[in-house]
């Protein structure tokens, strides 16, 4: 069911490559929610011109505009659309389960993903570190997190990261196996990671989100 009417005045900013962004887009298909999407050019500079700093004085993406309110950071986002729409519930009613569905987003999203964001390999970049290595340096940091995530996955019913239904975990793990291919990570040891995204892509809210499916993909 199309929740448009909801959030007539609501913006999306996002990159098609960006996997922060690649989260919020889940999240909305799943919640049937749609809204304007506007996209900035991460590789092109764009998040640095003064228009969007206005917008958003991070220079990041995404960022949530509905009306006079503004949030930035993706887990903020989805937690923010999942309070407004708790159908269907992207977190598990029980504290415990709660708790471990953000234990596993947070090691994408905080120990995982900023490692390897576009503005710290070009500030590697400017330290003189090669290609070669700063692909290096992304992969050593992917595998290394997901090993962890993949030790907790083995305490976890699935066959999603909690149970039968997708969750926050999920939204995180799947972006960022798409960011772990382009570095040529070896995802061989993590086969319930690898499972997940198998479950994962058999529901359009995922597929449609694909950074190749995005209007602005290049």
């Amino acid at each position: 069911m199309s929740k448009a009417a909801d959030h007539d005045a609501a913006v999306l900013y996002g990159y098609f490559r960006s996997s922060a962004a690649y989260r919020v887009r889940i999240a909305l298909n799943l919640k049937g929610i749609i809204v304007a999407q506007r996209y900035v050019h991460l590789r092109n500079g764009e998040q640095n011109l003064e228009a969007f700093r206005w917008i958003n004085p991070a220079g990041l993406v995404p960022y949530w505009r509905e009306g006079d309110f503004g949030l930035a950071q993706s887990l903020a986002i989805i937690e923010y659309l999942d309070e407004a729409h708790p159908e269907p519930p992207l977190l598990p009613k029980d504290a415990r389960a709660r708790a471990i569905v953000r234990e596993i987003a947070y090691a994408v999203c905080c120990d995982i993903h900023p490692i390897g964001n576009l503005r710290v390999l070009k500030r590697l970049t400017e330290l003189g570190v090669d290609e070669i290595d700063r692909a290096r340096w992304s992969k050593e940091w992917i595998e290394q997190g997901f090993a962890a995530i993949e030790a907790r996955l083995a305490q976890t019913p699935g066959p999603f990261a909690y149970g039968a239904q997708p969750t926050l975990a999920d939204l995180c793990i799947v972006p960022q196996l798409f960011n772990a291919r382009r570095f040529d990570a070896d995802l061989a040891p993590f086969e319930r990671i690898r499972q997940i995204e198998a479950e994962a892509m058999k529901l359009e809210a995922f597929v449609a989100a694909e950074p190749g499916r995005q209007p602005d993909a290049e």
